[in-house]
Protein backbone atom coordinates (compact mmCIF):
# COMPACT_ATOMS: atom_id res chain seq x y z
CA UNK A 1 0.00 0.00 0.00
CA UNK A 2 1.41 3.16 -0.87
CA UNK A 3 2.27 5.99 2.12
CA UNK A 4 -1.23 8.14 1.89
CA UNK A 5 1.38 11.20 3.67
CA UNK A 6 3.78 10.86 0.79
CA UNK A 7 1.99 13.13 -1.65
CA UNK A 8 3.54 16.74 -1.15
CA UNK A 9 1.88 19.45 -2.14
CA UNK A 10 4.42 21.75 -4.18
CA UNK A 11 1.96 24.81 -5.68
CA UNK A 12 -2.13 25.85 -5.40
CA UNK A 13 -2.02 27.55 -8.67
CA UNK A 14 -4.95 29.72 -10.11
CA UNK A 15 -5.07 29.16 -13.96
CA UNK A 16 -7.08 31.59 -16.15
CA UNK A 17 -8.39 31.33 -19.60
CA UNK A 18 -5.75 33.02 -22.41
CA UNK A 19 -7.24 36.26 -22.96
CA UNK A 20 -8.60 36.03 -26.92
CA UNK A 21 -9.56 38.60 -29.55
CA UNK A 22 -12.33 40.24 -29.65
CA UNK A 23 -14.23 38.10 -32.17
CA UNK A 24 -12.90 34.90 -30.32
CA UNK A 25 -14.14 35.99 -26.94
CA UNK A 26 -17.70 36.68 -28.25
CA UNK A 27 -17.67 33.18 -29.97
CA UNK A 28 -17.75 31.82 -26.26
CA UNK A 29 -19.93 33.10 -23.95
CA UNK A 30 -19.51 34.20 -20.47
CA UNK A 31 -22.96 32.91 -18.91
CA UNK A 32 -24.34 29.69 -19.38
CA UNK A 33 -28.15 29.65 -17.80
CA UNK A 34 -28.65 25.60 -16.35
CA UNK A 35 -30.79 23.19 -18.53
CA UNK A 36 -33.60 20.83 -17.34
CA UNK A 37 -30.52 18.08 -17.89
CA UNK A 38 -28.15 20.11 -15.76
CA UNK A 39 -30.75 20.75 -12.90
CA UNK A 40 -31.10 17.27 -12.12
CA UNK A 41 -27.16 16.94 -11.19
CA UNK A 42 -27.35 20.20 -9.33
CA UNK A 43 -26.19 18.66 -5.75
CA UNK A 44 -24.78 15.23 -7.06
CA UNK A 45 -21.12 14.33 -5.93
CA UNK A 46 -18.50 15.94 -8.23
CA UNK A 47 -17.01 13.35 -11.13
CA UNK A 48 -13.35 12.57 -10.08
CA UNK A 49 -11.23 11.09 -12.70
CA UNK A 50 -7.81 9.56 -12.70
CA UNK A 51 -5.19 9.64 -15.71
CA UNK A 52 -1.95 7.82 -14.68
CA UNK A 53 0.97 7.92 -17.50
CA UNK A 54 4.37 6.50 -17.70
CA UNK A 55 7.17 7.78 -19.29
CA UNK A 56 9.65 5.78 -20.56
CA UNK A 57 12.94 8.52 -20.13
CA UNK A 58 13.77 10.76 -17.65
CA UNK A 59 11.61 13.98 -17.50
CA UNK A 60 12.20 17.61 -16.47
CA UNK A 61 9.22 18.32 -14.04
CA UNK A 62 9.59 21.77 -14.64
CA UNK A 63 8.77 21.43 -18.45
CA UNK A 64 5.85 18.79 -17.87
CA UNK A 65 4.39 21.04 -15.38
CA UNK A 66 4.63 24.75 -17.49
CA UNK A 67 3.46 23.00 -20.73
CA UNK A 68 0.07 21.74 -18.34
CA UNK A 69 -0.49 25.10 -17.43
CA UNK A 70 0.21 26.78 -20.64
CA UNK A 71 -2.22 24.56 -22.71
CA UNK A 72 -4.60 24.46 -19.45
CA UNK A 73 -5.07 27.99 -20.22
CA UNK A 74 -5.26 27.75 -23.85
CA UNK A 75 -7.96 25.07 -23.50
CA UNK A 76 -10.07 27.40 -21.12
CA UNK A 77 -9.58 30.41 -23.75
CA UNK A 78 -12.61 27.42 -25.91
CA UNK A 79 -14.43 26.85 -22.65
CA UNK A 80 -13.96 30.19 -20.99
CA UNK A 81 -17.17 29.39 -18.55
CA UNK A 82 -15.38 26.44 -17.19
CA UNK A 83 -13.06 28.98 -15.40
CA UNK A 84 -16.62 30.64 -13.65
CA UNK A 85 -18.81 29.44 -10.68
CA UNK A 86 -22.32 28.03 -10.10
CA UNK A 87 -24.49 30.67 -8.67
CA UNK A 88 -28.25 30.70 -7.64
CA UNK A 89 -28.90 34.94 -6.69
CA UNK A 90 -31.79 35.51 -5.22
CA UNK A 91 -33.80 37.59 -8.18
CA UNK A 92 -32.89 34.80 -10.76
CA UNK A 93 -35.78 31.61 -10.96
CA UNK A 94 -32.33 29.39 -11.44
CA UNK A 95 -28.43 28.62 -11.33
CA UNK A 96 -26.89 29.70 -13.80
CA UNK A 97 -22.78 29.41 -14.37
CA UNK A 98 -21.18 32.61 -14.67
CA UNK A 99 -17.53 33.57 -16.08
CA UNK A 100 -16.44 37.43 -14.79
CA UNK A 101 -12.85 38.77 -15.41
CA UNK A 102 -9.94 37.52 -12.95
CA UNK A 103 -12.14 33.83 -12.63
CA UNK A 104 -9.66 31.06 -12.93
CA UNK A 105 -9.70 27.39 -12.44
CA UNK A 106 -7.79 25.92 -9.48
CA UNK A 107 -4.85 23.55 -10.47
CA UNK A 108 -2.57 21.69 -7.58
CA UNK A 109 1.45 20.45 -8.30
CA UNK A 110 2.26 17.86 -5.99
CA UNK A 111 4.95 15.12 -5.94
CA UNK A 112 4.50 12.02 -4.52
CA UNK A 113 7.23 9.09 -4.00
CA UNK A 114 4.36 6.26 -3.65
CA UNK A 115 4.88 3.14 -5.66
CA UNK A 116 3.76 4.86 -9.24
CA UNK A 117 3.28 1.05 -11.05
CA UNK A 118 1.09 -0.09 -8.34
CA UNK A 119 -0.89 2.88 -8.23
CA UNK A 120 -1.07 2.64 -12.45
CA UNK A 121 -1.15 -1.17 -12.28
CA UNK A 122 -4.52 -2.70 -14.20
CA UNK A 123 -3.79 -6.12 -12.87
CA UNK A 124 -4.16 -5.82 -9.26
CA UNK A 125 -6.61 -4.37 -6.93
CA UNK A 126 -5.58 -0.82 -5.30
CA UNK A 127 -6.74 -0.23 -1.92
CA UNK A 128 -9.47 2.93 -2.60
CA UNK A 129 -7.65 5.55 -0.12
CA UNK A 130 -4.71 5.79 -1.85
CA UNK A 131 -6.59 7.56 -4.85
CA UNK A 132 -7.66 10.17 -2.60
CA UNK A 133 -4.48 12.28 -2.21
CA UNK A 134 -4.25 12.26 -6.59
CA UNK A 135 -7.48 13.87 -6.74
CA UNK A 136 -8.02 17.74 -6.07
CA UNK A 137 -11.28 19.22 -4.16
CA UNK A 138 -13.53 20.96 -5.85
CA UNK A 139 -14.68 24.58 -3.89
CA UNK A 140 -18.22 24.65 -3.05
CA UNK A 141 -19.59 26.46 -0.42
CA UNK A 142 -23.40 27.21 -0.05
CA UNK A 143 -23.39 30.19 -2.50
CA UNK A 144 -20.97 29.63 -4.99
CA UNK A 145 -19.26 26.42 -6.66
CA UNK A 146 -16.74 25.76 -9.20
CA UNK A 147 -17.38 24.06 -12.11
CA UNK A 148 -14.01 22.19 -12.11
CA UNK A 149 -10.47 21.79 -10.53
CA UNK A 150 -7.25 19.53 -11.77
CA UNK A 151 -4.47 18.18 -10.31
CA UNK A 152 -1.39 17.15 -11.59
CA UNK A 153 0.70 14.57 -9.44
CA UNK A 154 4.71 13.78 -10.67
CA UNK A 155 6.00 10.70 -9.37
CA UNK A 156 10.14 11.12 -9.46
CA UNK A 157 11.02 7.75 -8.57
CA UNK A 158 8.15 6.20 -11.26
CA UNK A 159 9.06 8.25 -14.44
CA UNK A 160 5.17 9.19 -14.53
CA UNK A 161 2.90 11.35 -13.56
CA UNK A 162 -1.04 11.70 -12.66
CA UNK A 163 -3.84 13.86 -13.42
CA UNK A 164 -6.18 14.17 -11.27
CA UNK A 165 -9.61 16.29 -12.31
CA UNK A 166 -13.20 17.11 -10.21
CA UNK A 167 -15.98 18.53 -12.32
CA UNK A 168 -19.14 19.59 -11.48
CA UNK A 169 -22.03 17.04 -12.29
CA UNK A 170 -24.64 20.09 -13.04
CA UNK A 171 -22.31 21.82 -15.50
CA UNK A 172 -20.59 18.59 -17.52
CA UNK A 173 -22.08 14.91 -18.36
CA UNK A 174 -19.36 12.38 -19.55
CA UNK A 175 -19.64 13.13 -22.94
CA UNK A 176 -18.88 16.36 -22.04
CA UNK A 177 -16.14 16.37 -19.69
CA UNK A 178 -14.14 14.15 -22.00
CA UNK A 179 -14.54 16.54 -24.83
CA UNK A 180 -12.95 19.06 -22.55
CA UNK A 181 -9.72 16.70 -21.04
CA UNK A 182 -9.47 15.74 -24.63
CA UNK A 183 -9.17 19.38 -25.94
CA UNK A 184 -6.42 20.29 -23.45
CA UNK A 185 -4.35 17.05 -24.11
CA UNK A 186 -4.68 18.35 -27.96
CA UNK A 187 -3.47 21.76 -27.47
CA UNK A 188 -0.59 20.17 -24.80
CA UNK A 189 0.62 17.75 -27.19
CA UNK A 190 0.38 20.14 -30.39
CA UNK A 191 2.16 23.39 -28.46
CA UNK A 192 4.75 25.00 -30.50
CA UNK A 193 3.69 23.13 -33.82
CA UNK A 194 0.41 24.91 -34.36
CA UNK A 195 1.21 28.58 -35.64
CA UNK A 196 -2.21 29.92 -34.06
CA UNK A 197 -1.12 27.68 -30.75
CA UNK A 198 -4.67 26.87 -30.17
CA UNK A 199 -6.32 25.21 -32.77
CA UNK A 200 -9.21 21.89 -32.22
CA UNK A 201 -10.36 19.90 -34.79
CA UNK A 202 -14.05 20.28 -35.15
CA UNK A 203 -15.46 17.31 -32.99
CA UNK A 204 -13.43 19.08 -29.93
CA UNK A 205 -14.78 22.49 -30.41
CA UNK A 206 -17.62 23.17 -27.83
CA UNK A 207 -21.38 24.04 -28.99
CA UNK A 208 -23.08 26.27 -25.92
CA UNK A 209 -26.28 27.31 -27.46
CA UNK A 210 -28.59 26.43 -24.62
CA UNK A 211 -31.61 27.22 -26.58
CA UNK A 212 -31.49 23.79 -28.24
CA UNK A 213 -32.54 22.42 -25.39
CA UNK A 214 -36.22 23.04 -25.12
CA UNK A 215 -38.86 22.30 -21.92
CA UNK A 216 -41.93 21.57 -23.19
CA UNK A 217 -43.39 19.38 -20.03
CA UNK A 218 -42.04 22.64 -17.46
CA UNK A 219 -39.39 20.25 -15.92
CA UNK A 220 -37.32 23.14 -14.76
CA UNK A 221 -39.69 24.66 -11.97
CA UNK A 222 -40.58 21.12 -10.99
CA UNK A 223 -37.17 20.32 -10.44
CA UNK A 224 -36.34 23.13 -8.81
CA UNK A 225 -39.15 23.36 -6.50
CA UNK A 226 -38.19 19.58 -5.54
CA UNK A 227 -34.33 20.70 -4.68
CA UNK A 228 -35.68 23.78 -2.65
CA UNK A 229 -37.89 21.17 -0.51
CA UNK A 230 -34.94 19.50 0.15
CA UNK A 231 -34.03 20.42 3.62
CA UNK A 232 -36.05 23.18 2.93
CA UNK A 233 -38.10 25.68 2.63
CA UNK A 234 -36.70 27.70 -0.36
CA UNK A 235 -33.29 26.09 -0.10
CA UNK A 236 -30.75 27.23 -2.44
CA UNK A 237 -27.80 26.13 -1.36
CA UNK A 238 -25.17 24.81 -3.77
CA UNK A 239 -23.84 22.38 -1.23
CA UNK A 240 -23.46 18.76 -2.81
CA UNK A 241 -25.46 16.09 -1.31
CA UNK A 242 -23.42 13.15 0.82
CA UNK A 243 -23.19 10.21 -0.01
CA UNK A 244 -21.79 6.32 1.07
CA UNK A 245 -18.38 6.66 2.55
CA UNK A 246 -16.51 3.72 1.09
CA UNK A 247 -15.69 0.94 3.79
CA UNK A 248 -12.33 1.12 5.25
CA UNK A 249 -10.81 -2.12 3.56
CA UNK A 250 -12.46 -1.28 -0.02
CA UNK A 251 -10.59 -2.00 -3.31
CA UNK A 252 -10.57 -0.81 -6.44
CA UNK A 253 -10.27 -3.51 -9.28
CA UNK A 254 -10.38 -3.26 -13.80
CA UNK A 255 -11.40 -6.52 -15.23
CA UNK A 256 -11.86 -6.90 -19.00
CA UNK A 257 -14.59 -8.30 -21.39
CA UNK A 258 -13.23 -9.14 -24.84
CA UNK A 259 -15.04 -9.18 -27.57
CA UNK A 260 -15.40 -12.48 -27.75
CA UNK A 261 -17.01 -12.88 -24.56
CA UNK A 262 -19.03 -10.37 -25.11
CA UNK A 263 -20.40 -12.30 -28.28
CA UNK A 264 -20.27 -15.94 -26.85
CA UNK A 265 -22.33 -14.31 -23.66
CA UNK A 266 -25.12 -13.05 -26.50
CA UNK A 267 -25.26 -16.12 -28.14
CA UNK A 268 -25.55 -18.10 -25.10
CA UNK A 269 -28.21 -15.10 -23.85
CA UNK A 270 -30.10 -15.90 -27.17
CA UNK A 271 -30.63 -19.41 -26.34
CA UNK A 272 -31.71 -19.18 -22.94
CA UNK A 273 -34.22 -16.66 -24.48
CA UNK A 274 -35.70 -18.96 -27.27
CA UNK A 275 -36.13 -21.23 -24.18
CA UNK A 276 -38.06 -18.98 -22.52
CA UNK A 277 -40.13 -17.94 -25.47
CA UNK A 278 -41.00 -21.48 -25.72
CA UNK A 279 -41.92 -22.31 -22.02
CA UNK A 280 -44.15 -19.03 -21.97
CA UNK A 281 -41.97 -17.29 -19.66
CA UNK A 282 -41.09 -14.33 -22.48
CA UNK A 283 -42.90 -12.80 -25.24
CA UNK A 284 -40.09 -11.40 -27.38
CA UNK A 285 -36.58 -11.56 -27.60
CA UNK A 286 -34.82 -7.86 -27.73
CA UNK A 287 -31.68 -6.24 -29.19
CA UNK A 288 -28.97 -7.35 -27.12
CA UNK A 289 -26.21 -4.73 -27.17
CA UNK A 290 -22.76 -4.88 -25.60
CA UNK A 291 -23.52 -1.91 -22.93
CA UNK A 292 -26.75 -4.54 -21.69
CA UNK A 293 -24.75 -7.62 -22.12
CA UNK A 294 -21.76 -5.92 -19.79
CA UNK A 295 -23.78 -4.14 -16.99
CA UNK A 296 -25.98 -6.86 -16.56
CA UNK A 297 -22.98 -9.29 -16.28
CA UNK A 298 -21.55 -7.09 -13.80
CA UNK A 299 -24.64 -6.52 -11.70
CA UNK A 300 -25.08 -10.72 -11.56
CA UNK A 301 -21.71 -11.06 -10.12
CA UNK A 302 -21.57 -8.50 -7.94
CA UNK A 303 -25.14 -9.53 -6.36
CA UNK A 304 -23.64 -13.32 -5.95
CA UNK A 305 -20.18 -11.88 -4.90
CA UNK A 306 -21.87 -9.46 -2.16
CA UNK A 307 -23.93 -12.36 -0.54
CA UNK A 308 -26.72 -9.99 0.75
CA UNK A 309 -28.99 -11.79 3.08
CA UNK A 310 -32.20 -10.08 2.25
CA UNK A 311 -35.56 -10.10 -0.87
CA UNK A 312 -35.24 -6.71 -1.11
CA UNK A 313 -34.82 -5.97 -5.00
CA UNK A 314 -31.53 -5.20 -6.91
CA UNK A 315 -31.88 -1.32 -8.47
CA UNK A 316 -29.36 -0.16 -11.02
CA UNK A 317 -29.53 2.80 -12.98
CA UNK A 318 -27.96 4.28 -16.30
CA UNK A 319 -28.51 7.71 -18.61
CA UNK A 320 -28.39 7.99 -22.17
CA UNK A 321 -27.13 10.27 -24.76
CA UNK A 322 -30.22 12.48 -25.91
CA UNK A 323 -28.61 14.29 -28.66
CA UNK A 324 -29.45 12.06 -30.94
CA UNK A 325 -32.90 11.45 -29.68
CA UNK A 326 -34.43 14.49 -30.15
CA UNK A 327 -36.11 15.98 -33.31
CA UNK A 328 -34.31 18.05 -34.42
CA UNK A 329 -30.93 15.98 -32.97
CA UNK A 330 -28.61 18.41 -30.87
CA UNK A 331 -25.28 18.61 -32.20
CA UNK A 332 -22.94 15.82 -31.28
CA UNK A 333 -20.73 18.73 -29.45
CA UNK A 334 -23.20 19.82 -27.29
CA UNK A 335 -21.48 21.17 -24.15
CA UNK A 336 -23.48 20.26 -20.88
CA UNK A 337 -25.56 17.97 -19.71
CA UNK A 338 -28.06 16.06 -21.76
CA UNK A 339 -28.33 12.63 -20.71
CA UNK A 340 -31.75 10.99 -19.25
CA UNK A 341 -32.05 8.50 -16.50
CA UNK A 342 -33.17 4.93 -17.05
CA UNK A 343 -33.69 2.77 -13.81
CA UNK A 344 -34.38 -1.61 -13.54
CA UNK A 345 -35.83 -2.93 -10.79
CA UNK A 346 -34.80 -6.93 -10.37
CA UNK A 347 -35.91 -9.34 -8.33
CA UNK A 348 -33.01 -10.55 -6.54
CA UNK A 349 -34.17 -13.97 -6.31
CA UNK A 350 -34.78 -14.42 -10.28
CA UNK A 351 -31.15 -12.32 -10.58
CA UNK A 352 -29.12 -14.99 -8.63
CA UNK A 353 -31.08 -18.09 -10.12
CA UNK A 354 -30.24 -19.93 -13.45
CA UNK A 355 -31.69 -17.54 -15.80
CA UNK A 356 -30.10 -14.33 -13.64
CA UNK A 357 -28.48 -12.88 -16.58
CA UNK A 358 -31.16 -13.05 -18.82
CA UNK A 359 -33.59 -11.50 -16.68
CA UNK A 360 -31.44 -8.54 -16.20
CA UNK A 361 -30.20 -8.21 -19.62
CA UNK A 362 -34.11 -7.63 -20.50
CA UNK A 363 -35.20 -5.63 -17.80
CA UNK A 364 -31.91 -3.05 -19.25
CA UNK A 365 -33.09 -3.91 -23.12
CA UNK A 366 -36.56 -2.96 -22.08
CA UNK A 367 -35.11 0.29 -20.33
CA UNK A 368 -33.32 1.65 -23.36
CA UNK A 369 -36.11 0.31 -25.60
CA UNK A 370 -38.47 3.14 -23.71
CA UNK A 371 -36.36 5.64 -24.35
CA UNK A 372 -37.25 5.66 -27.80
CA UNK A 373 -40.71 4.25 -27.58
CA UNK A 374 -42.17 6.56 -24.85
CA UNK A 375 -39.76 9.61 -24.70
CA UNK A 376 -36.75 10.24 -23.22
CA UNK A 377 -38.43 12.91 -20.90
CA UNK A 378 -40.86 10.34 -19.96
CA UNK A 379 -41.36 10.42 -16.19
CA UNK A 380 -38.41 12.79 -16.01
CA UNK A 381 -40.00 14.30 -13.15
CA UNK A 382 -39.25 11.27 -10.68
CA UNK A 383 -36.32 11.65 -11.95
CA UNK A 384 -34.71 13.88 -8.52
CA UNK A 385 -36.67 12.41 -5.82
CA UNK A 386 -35.45 8.53 -7.26
CA UNK A 387 -31.70 9.64 -7.99
CA UNK A 388 -30.76 11.10 -4.35
CA UNK A 389 -32.56 8.57 -2.23
CA UNK A 390 -31.33 5.98 -4.02
CA UNK A 391 -27.36 6.79 -3.80
CA UNK A 392 -27.62 7.79 -0.51
CA UNK A 393 -29.64 4.24 1.29
CA UNK A 394 -27.56 1.57 2.61
CA UNK A 395 -29.39 -0.63 0.37
CA UNK A 396 -27.33 -1.58 -3.02
CA UNK A 397 -27.53 0.21 -6.20
CA UNK A 398 -25.79 0.13 -8.98
CA UNK A 399 -25.18 3.03 -11.31
CA UNK A 400 -23.08 3.27 -14.06
CA UNK A 401 -20.62 5.72 -15.38
CA UNK A 402 -18.69 6.13 -18.14
CA UNK A 403 -18.99 4.63 -21.56
CA UNK A 404 -16.92 2.69 -23.73
CA UNK A 405 -18.02 5.22 -26.86
CA UNK A 406 -16.04 7.77 -24.72
CA UNK A 407 -12.81 6.79 -26.05
CA UNK A 408 -11.16 8.25 -22.51
CA UNK A 409 -8.40 6.16 -23.34
CA UNK A 410 -7.39 8.37 -26.12
CA UNK A 411 -6.30 11.37 -24.23
CA UNK A 412 -2.91 11.91 -25.19
CA UNK A 413 -0.90 14.98 -23.44
CA UNK A 414 1.96 13.94 -25.76
CA UNK A 415 2.93 11.47 -23.93
CA UNK A 416 1.18 8.77 -25.07
CA UNK A 417 -1.70 6.87 -23.93
CA UNK A 418 -2.84 6.52 -20.30
CA UNK A 419 -1.37 3.55 -18.61
CA UNK A 420 -4.74 3.61 -16.52
CA UNK A 421 -8.08 5.52 -16.14
CA UNK A 422 -10.18 5.40 -12.96
CA UNK A 423 -13.01 7.27 -12.27
CA UNK A 424 -12.18 7.75 -8.28
CA UNK A 425 -15.91 9.10 -7.35
CA UNK A 426 -17.73 5.53 -8.16
CA UNK A 427 -16.33 4.90 -4.26
CA UNK A 428 -19.42 7.19 -3.28
CA UNK A 429 -22.18 6.29 -5.55
CA UNK A 430 -21.59 2.60 -5.41
CA UNK A 431 -21.72 2.58 -9.57
CA UNK A 432 -19.61 0.74 -11.83
CA UNK A 433 -17.27 2.08 -14.39
CA UNK A 434 -16.69 1.31 -18.13
CA UNK A 435 -14.61 2.19 -20.69
CA UNK A 436 -12.96 0.97 -23.90
CA UNK A 437 -9.75 -1.54 -23.30
CA UNK A 438 -6.60 0.28 -22.72
CA UNK A 439 -5.01 -1.75 -25.45
CA UNK A 440 -6.76 -0.05 -28.10
CA UNK A 441 -8.56 -4.21 -29.35
CA UNK A 442 -11.84 -2.96 -30.54
CA UNK A 443 -14.67 -4.39 -28.92
CA UNK A 444 -13.27 -4.74 -25.67
CA UNK A 445 -14.75 -2.98 -22.36
CA UNK A 446 -12.78 -2.07 -18.98
CA UNK A 447 -15.42 -2.53 -16.31
CA UNK A 448 -13.82 -0.43 -13.12
CA UNK A 449 -15.44 -1.14 -9.51
CA UNK A 450 -15.34 -0.31 -5.58
CA UNK A 451 -15.94 -3.07 -3.56
CA UNK A 452 -14.82 -4.51 0.26
CA UNK A 453 -11.46 -6.59 -0.46
CA UNK A 454 -13.35 -9.79 0.00
CA UNK A 455 -15.99 -9.44 -1.69
CA UNK A 456 -13.96 -8.17 -4.69
CA UNK A 457 -11.85 -11.44 -4.10
CA UNK A 458 -15.26 -13.28 -4.90
CA UNK A 459 -16.11 -11.02 -7.67
CA UNK A 460 -12.83 -11.82 -9.61
CA UNK A 461 -13.13 -15.45 -9.09
CA UNK A 462 -16.93 -15.67 -10.10
CA UNK A 463 -16.58 -13.09 -13.47
CA UNK A 464 -13.21 -15.10 -14.31
CA UNK A 465 -15.10 -18.34 -14.04
CA UNK A 466 -18.43 -17.18 -15.71
CA UNK A 467 -16.46 -15.73 -18.79
CA UNK A 468 -14.47 -19.18 -19.04
CA UNK A 469 -17.82 -21.34 -19.10
CA UNK A 470 -19.68 -19.28 -21.71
Amino acid sequence: MADLNSVRVVEVCKVAPQPSSPEDHSATPDALPLTLFDLVWLRFAPVQRLFFYQISNSFETTTLVSKLKASLSIALQHFRPLAGNITWPQHSPKPVLTYVQGDAVSLTIAESHSDFHHLSSRSNFVEAKEYHPLVPQLPISHEKAAAVAFQVTVFPNGNGFSIGTSMHHAILDGKSSTMFVKSWAHICKHLGDDPSGSALPDQLKPFFDRRVVQDPAGLEPIFLNQFQNLDGPNNRSLMVTQFKSPPPDAVRGIFVITRPEIEAMKQWILTQMEEMIKNGKQSDRPHLSTFSVTCAYTCVCIAKAEEKQTDKPVMMGFTVDCRSRFDPPIPANYFGNCIGGRAVVADRKGLLGEDGLTVVVNEISEAIKSAGSDGILNGAETWVPKLYPAVRSEERFMGVAGSPRFGIYDTDFGWGRPSKVEVVSIEETGAMSLAESRDGIPGDVEVGLVLEKHHMQAFASLFAKGLQDL
